[in-house]
C-alpha cells in the first residue's frame, strides 16, 4: 500500500524525469565528437562516465521520493543549466579563435617521448655513416612534400619516396578527391616534433619508425567554385603521426646520396623525374623499393 501512495505522488512528475535522462543520453552521445578530418581516428567521448550519471539519477530518484516538489525543481536547475552548458560548448566549438587557443595550449604542454639517441645507436652498430640528425631532416622534408602534393592534387612529385602499395593507396584516395571535384586543402603546416622511435631487422628488411608532431589548417573546398564544403579555414588541427619507412637488411648509408633531398635518386644522384613504377630513367634503378634506401611504406595518425 505505501509503494501505491509513492508510485501514485511521483506519477505527475515521471515524463519530466525521463526527459531529463534523456537529455543526459544526448549529452554522453554527442558531447565530444573529436577531430574529424581525414588523419582522425574518431574518438571524443563525454567527461561523464556511467558511475556518475548512475550516481546523479540514484540521487533523483531518491529526492523525488523523499520530496516530489523539491526533486523537481532541481531537476528542472539541472535541465536549464545541461542546455547552457551545450549551447557554450557548441558556440566554442565552432569558434577557430577559441579552438586555436586549445590547440596552442595543448602543443604548449605536450610531452614527447624521444628515443632518437638510443634508436640512432642502433642503427649505426650496423650502418656506422647513418646520421640521425639528416635523417629527421629527410623525414620533415618527405612529411612536408606530401602535404603539398595532396594539396596540388599531383602525387607523382611524391613518388619517389613512397613504396608502391603506400602510393597506390593515396593517389586513390587522391583520385576520388578529383572525382568529386573537390580539393583537400593542407596550409600553414608546422612541425613541433620529430624524432626517431624505433628500430627493427625484420627478415630482409630493416623498419625505421619516425614520430612526427604537427599544427596545420586542413579543409576541404570546391575545385571550380573555392566554396569551403568542410572544416573551417581559419583552424588549427594538432596532429601526431607515426611514418614506417624500409630498406632491405644489409644496406649501408652513401655519404652525399642517402636521405640528402627528396629531388636525387638515391643510386646515381641524378634528378627524381622517375615514372610511375618507381624506376629512375638515369640509371635504371627501381629506388622506391627499399634496395638502395630507405623508401616510405606507412603513415598513421595516432591518438593525441
Amino acid at each position: 500500500m505505501k509503494n501505491r501512495t509513492i508510485f501514485r505522488r511521483l506519477k505527475p512528475y515521471f515524463p519530466f524525469f525521463l526527459m531529463f535522462l534523456a537529455l543526459i543520453a544526448s549529452t554522453l552521445a554527442f558531447g565530444d565528437v573529436g577531430n574529424q578530418n581525414r588523419y582522425s581516428s574518431g574518438g571524443g567521448g563525454s567527461d561523464f562516465d556511467g558511475d556518475g550519471l548512475g550516481a546523479l539519477v540514484g540521487y533523483l530518484l531518491g529526492l523525488f521520493i523523499d520530496d516530489p516538489g523539491t526533486g523537481l525543481v532541481v531537476l528542472i536547475i539541472l535541465i536549464i543549466v545541461i542546455l547552457i552548458a551545450k549551447r557554450k560548448s557548441k558556440k566554442q566549438a565552432s569558434d577557430p579563435e577559441f579552438i586555436n587557443r586549445q590547440v596552442q595550449n595543448t602543443i604548449n604542454n605536450d610531452i614527447n617521448m624521444d628515443f632518437t639517441q638510443s634508436v640512432a645507436a642502433q642503427i649505426q652498430a650496423i650502418d656506422p655513416a647513418f646520421s640521425a640528425e639528416k635523417f629527421i631532416g629527410w623525414t620533415q622534408e618527405v612529411f612536408m612534400k606530401i602535404q603539398e602534393a595532396w594539396t596540388t592534387r599531383d602525387w607523382k612529385v611524391i613518388r619517389p619516396f613512397e613504396s608502391e602499395t603506400l602510393f597506390n593507396t593515396h593517389k586513390q584516395q587522391l583520385d576520388e578527391y578529383i572525382r568529386l571535384n573537390k580539393i583537400n586543402v593542407i596550409e600553414k603546416v608546422g612541425i613541433k616534433h620529430c624524432s626517431l622511435k624505433s628500430f627493427t631487422v625484420d627478415g630482409d628488411k630493416e623498419v625505421l619508425v619516425v614520430a612526427l608532431n604537427a599544427v596545420m589548417r586542413d579543409y576541404v573546398i570546391d575545385a571550380e567554385t573555392r566554396k569551403v564544403l568542410e572544416s573551417d579555414p581559419n583552424r588549427d588541427w594538432y596532429m601526431k603521426y607515426e611514418l614506417t619507412f624500409n630498406r632491405k637488411t644489409g644496406v649501408k648509408t652513401q655519404p652525399g646520396l642517402s636521405n640528402m633531398s627528396t629531388t636525387n635518386c638515391p643510386n646515381c644522384g641524378a634528378p627524381t623525374e622517375i615514372t610511375s613504377s618507381g624506376q629512375c630513367p638515369y640509371c635504371g634503378s627501381v629506388i622506391t623499393n627499399g634496395e638502395h634506401d630507405w623508401v616510405l611504406t606507412n603513415l598513421v595518425g595516432v591518438n593525441n
